[in-house]
């Protein structure tokens, strides 16, 4: 029996998000865009949550293409508040495309998202050696440095506590815990 990390529940969805895709480094802009967006319709909520919503938010969000969703209009913004299949929380549907406008931007400034956003730990992910749950901090001064920044460039929903998740998610960081199989693979 593999020993995980300890927020993997006995959910099948969520043992395989942890062993396939979890804190696996991610340089590709449509999946960091992905990440980005289901991050910030996790705050205040489970994970959980989002991963059983995960193929519904791909569908309603044309599959999290960028280009698409900064041009939503209107009545597309109206018909995603209608759809059961996601979370409708008129703030962070919104975000979504203010969030895919700024993507954009940072694009043309930096070539790619994902050369900006690794910059902050200078392309290699940030190995730390967390021991328990206890150990794991939800915030750092390098999440609230890129929240700051993200924050200047128009972005919502990206405090700290959900850019530290998002490094996690997508690599920046290694927080399997020490005694994960995971841990030294990553």
């Amino acid at each position: 029996m593999k020993n995980r990390c300890f927020w993997v529940t006995d959910s099948q969805l969520y043992k395989d998000y942890h062993d396939y895709e979890w804190g696996q480094p991610v340089f590709d802009d449509a999946t960091l865009f992905e990440f980005l967006v289901l991050e910030t319709f996790q705050a205040g909520l489970s994970w959980i949550t989002i991963l059983n919503k995960r193929e519904n938010f791909r569908k309603a969000f044309d599959n999290f293409d960028y280009y698409k969703i900064a041009k939503y209009s209107e009545s597309k913004y109206h018909s995603l508040l209608e759809d059961k299949g996601i979370i409708r929380n008129k703030l962070k549907i919104r975000s979504a495309i203010t969030n895919a406008q700024s993507f954009i931007e940072i694009q043309k400034e930096f070539s790619s998202f994902s050369k900006f956003i690794w910059s902050y730990v200078d392309g290699k992910p940030i190995l730390n050696k967390f021991h328990k749950k206890e150990d794991v901090p939800a915030t750092t001064a390098l999440s609230d440095k890129i929240s700051k920044d993200l924050k200047k460039r128009g972005f919502k929903f990206v405090g700290s506590t959900v850019v530290y998740a998002y490094m996690q998610a997508v690599g920046m960081v290694n927080d399997h815990t020490t005694d994960c199989f995971k841990y030294p693979v990553v």
